[in-house]
């Protein structure tokens, strides 16, 4: 059964920085579009950064540009959320999310807003607190 994996959340104080991990059985990411999205309990879950397969596009969301950064390590078929000088309103369950071919060329803004709910798979969540 094809499933994504997140990890690397947990307490972190204001101002410092995690990194967290989506990793994936029996498919590779490589191909697929992914995304990082957030919830806060209350609020609508909201894309953070997305990127199309081959990296031809990536959007990063204006609350979080200059201090997250998406990335991919295809040899470890892993997609990674780098969160640096992070804020407690950050804080918030984060889910990576993928999107299967051939629908994988959009731009990222496309699969943070517009194709969120198209997603084919999710990730349970990973939980990222940041208070001192």
């Amino acid at each position: 059964q094809l499933q994504i994996v997140e990890s690397g959340g947990g307490l972190v104080q204001p101002g410092g920085s995690l990194r967290l991990s989506c990793a994936a059985s029996e498919f590779t990411l490589e191909y697929y579009a992914i995304g990082w999205f957030r919830q806060v309990p209350g609020k609508e879950r909201e894309g953070v950064s997305c990127v199309s397969s081959k990296d031809t596009s990536t959007y990063v969301a204006d609350s979080v540009k200059g201090r997250f950064t998406i990335s991919r390590d295809n040899a470890k078929n892993t997609v990674y959320l780098q969160m640096n000088s992070l804020k407690p309103e950050d804080t918030a369950v984060y889910y990576c999310a993928a999107r299967a071919p051939p629908q994988t060329f959009y731009s990222g803004e496309y699969y943070c807003y517009y194709g969120m709910d198209d997603m084919d798979y999710w990730g349970k969540g990973t939980l990222v607190t940041v208070s001192s």
